[in-house]
């Protein structure tokens, strides 16, 4: 394991063990709890390349707080979202987690976005395991926060990566598709992918056609033709890319300009309509179809389900309060998205929050939330799926679904026959 100077960076680094240093007393002082609030921390990007994620992920746990909160809250108790910005930058998260946990004195950490940025927390977490931190519903479906020494530190809702890229190796080998070549975020989260799809390739024999990687924070505005020329090279028949929307967005545009037709499959953390917001404005500047051939895997159903009773109350919701995050916190040219995957996995993110909450009772203690968490068993959040934890179990959902652009939208597969080779 990493020592404490190892995880933080030059840059701040005496301002954030300064901090750590007077952690646990101050820490005692609460637990984010008062007469009418229980307070919950948030680190997210709201600004710069992945701001859609943070920004999304944020609106939709609103939507399902506040019709909470309007209705009484839990145990009389509003539940607050301190939230602040980290670029998707591990630094800056680090920074943030010292701040929620030492002056705003949270009750729990929630909603934190990213790989790069979780597995930079988790040792702190684990340092201070004592004053009962736990990191709930973070958006990520890497490892480290899945197994020992972190895995009692995460409550984590959504499938992992390395289910997600299963599926999406066993989806592509049943239709002959098994020349398998990887795009990636040159990061933990893209290695996490990475791994995945190694692992679902040797258990069939197989090993990866290629493979190209990007740089944590490429904007679609970049050219990205050195990537898909390497991958041109090694003739995949599929491409499965773990990354973020502006990189993947600019790598599918620039594969298709080179010809590079096959089809192109994406995990969930891609932010998927806000990459198909960018290659549909880039196609009509360009003339092309850029939306074509494009799989993309999500942890939860599509908002287009009319007969999935969260999507139903999550469209109700997200239509009532239309969440913003607050005014500094965001970037002002952001168009807030009507629906996404990411907004209405940070609505189910709320829910389970919130069962949790109620589960604690009236007088809940951080010391409290692992024996509540285990306690969970098939409960239903409306996803059609039941939800279950257990001591030995920190992941409650194992649910992927698998879809693609049709009529400009994201929609279920309901057969990969139509990729066959």
């Amino acid at each position: 394991m990493r020592t404490w100077s190892e995880i933080m960076r030059p840059a701040g680094a005496a301002l954030c063990i300064a901090l750590a240093v007077s952690l646990g007393a101050a820490a005692q002082q609460g637990e984010g709890v008062s007469v009418d609030e229980i307070v919950v921390g948030m680190s997210a990007p709201f600004k710069g390349a992945s701001r859609s994620l943070g920004i999304e992920l944020y609106r939709g746990s609103m939507a399902y707080l506040t019709e909470v909160n309007r209705n009484g809250g839990v145990h009389g108790r509003k539940v607050v979202v301190k939230a602040y910005n980290d670029d998707y930058q591990p630094n800056l998260a680090v920074k943030n987690t010292l701040k929620l946990m030492l002056e705003d004195r949270v009750f729990l950490l929630f909603d934190y976005v990213g790989t790069p940025t979780v597995t930079r927390v988790l040792p702190l977490l684990k340092k201070y395991e004592n004053l009962h931190f736990r990191l709930f519903a973070p958006f990520t479906g890497a490892q480290p926060q899945r197994e020992e020494p972190y895995d009692r530190l995460a409550v984590n809702l959504r499938a992992s990566y390395r289910q997600e890229t299963e599926g999406l190796v066993t989806g592509f080998l049943t239709i002959g598709r098994s020349r398998i070549a990887v795009f990636y975020q040159a990061d933990a989260y893209g290695r996490s992918g990475w791994v995945g799809v190694r692992e679902a390739l040797a258990k069939k024999n197989l090993k990866m056609t290629g493979e190209a990687t990007y740089a944590r924070g490429t904007k679609f505005t970049e050219s990205l033709d050195r990537q898909v020329a390497i991958l041109q090279e090694a003739n995949p028949d599929a491409i499965i890319s773990i990354g973020a929307y502006e990189a993947c967005a600019a790598f599918i545009r620039d594969a298709r300009k080179a010809g590079l037709n096959v089809p192109i499959a994406n995990v969930s953390f891609v932010g998927s309509e806000s990459m198909l917001e960018l290659l549909r404005a880039a196609g009509q500047a360009d003339g092309r179809d850029y939306t074509a051939n494009l799989l993309n895997s999500q942890v939860v159903p599509s908002y287009e389900s009319p007969n999935v009773a969260a999507v139903q109350e999550y469209r109700a919701l997200m239509d009532k309060f239309r969440a913003v995050p607050p005014p500094g916190l965001w970037e002002a040219d952001y168009k807030p998205l009507p629906l996404s995957f990411v907004s209405l996995e940070g609505f189910l993110n709320a829910k389970l929050l919130v069962e949790v909450l109620r589960r604690l009772g009236p007088e809940p203690t951080r010391a409290q939330i692992d024996a509540t968490v285990a306690g969970v068993k098939n409960v239903e959040l409306g996803m059609g799926r039941p939800v279950s934890f257990s001591a030995q179990r920190n992941q409650g959902s194992d649910a992927i679904f698998y879809t693609t652009v049709e009529d400009g939208r994201f929609v279920e597969i309901r057969d990969w026959k139509g990729w066959r080779k």
